[in-house]
């Protein structure tokens, strides 16, 4: 085959390629969806938000997925009507930007975690994320011990109520000048505060960007992991062939360590049907 018709035939199969999952998932509706129970299944409220609440919650019994990220105490009610428990709550926070690193917030955040905490317990969950905050300049050491000053003063509190706080560790690309963006220095943290009540949310897709090596992270930190998040890299897509992460290895390496805590699908959808990607995310999921 002469090069030039092997580069032209070659484009042709890669585009074919490319599209194969979604095409799979459009020709084969009615495929099984069987969740083996070693995983337990989440997902970001937020990625499927145009999606109304409840209809989105009915299909997750259908599924038998029952969890959902990132939804916050005025809406619980809801989760409560599907018997759809919150793996992780959100609302004490101030913003990404604005966060425990800083201690011209300790104020704030202190106030809102006191009134946070019992609500989380007494709602029956038990994950309440929390971010370090930009830089602006700050030394990482010095960042670093105004959070341990900071969440310290929260900490009994949540071991009295079973409360995990959990800090996001997110890449510079998408939340440039964040603090908490390795997890050397996420473990440092957990290290330093020296409470169960005190855990790390590894987001797969954030440390694939920022530092790589994602299985030898799992197999090295995981005592400090206490939640998950999967999205495809590049893009924060779909989980499938198209992008470089092979979730199945990274599940498998998970499940390995043996962690009983939640992983949820935060990609953005592309698919036309986008309960076929959550599925096929799932499916990938699932070892």
């Amino acid at each position: 085959m002469k090069r030039r018709n092997f580069i032209a035939t070659a484009a042709v199969g890669s585009a074919g390629l490319a599209s194969a999952p979604a095409m799979a998932a459009a020709q084969n509706p009615a495929k099984e969806f069987k969740l083996k129970g070693n995983i337990n299944h989440s997902v970001c409220e937020w990625c499927f938000s145009d999606i109304p609440l409840e209809d989105f919650l009915k299909t997750l019994n259908e599924l038998g997925v029952k969890a959902i990220d990132l939804v916050g105490p005025d809406r619980w009610p809801i989760l409560k009507k599907y018997d759809i428990h919150c793996s992780m709550c959100n609302g004490a926070e101030i913003s990404l930007t604005e966060g425990w690193n800083n201690p011209k917030y300790h104020g704030q955040l202190i106030k809102n975690y006191t009134e946070m905490i019992p609500k989380v317990a007494e709602a029956g969950y038990t994950n309440l994320i929390c971010f370090s905050g930009n830089r602006d300049g700050m030394n990482d050491y010095v960042g670093l011990q105004n959070c341990v000053d900071g969440l310290s003063q929260i900490m009994p509190l949540a071991e009295k109520y079973g409360v995990v706080i959990q800090m996001e560790l997110f890449n510079q690309v998408n939340h440039p000048d964040y603090m908490c963006d390795n997890s050397l220095w996420g473990v440092e943290l957990c290290k330093h505060l020296g409470s169960d009540n005190f855990k790390l949310l590894f987001d797969i897709y954030h440390m694939q960007i920022q530092e790589g090596d994602i299985i030898r992270s799992i197999q090295n930190y995981h005592p400090y992991f206490g939640h998950y998040h999967t999205a495809g890299v590049p893009g924060r897509h779909e989980i499938d062939e198209t992008q470089e992460l092979y979730y199945p290895a990274i599940i498998k390496a998970i499940h390995e360590t043996g962690f009983k805590g939640y992983v949820a699908q935060e990609f953005i959808v592309t698919w036309e049907d986008k309960i076929a990607a959550l599925k096929d995310g799932f499916m990938r999921c699932d070892v």
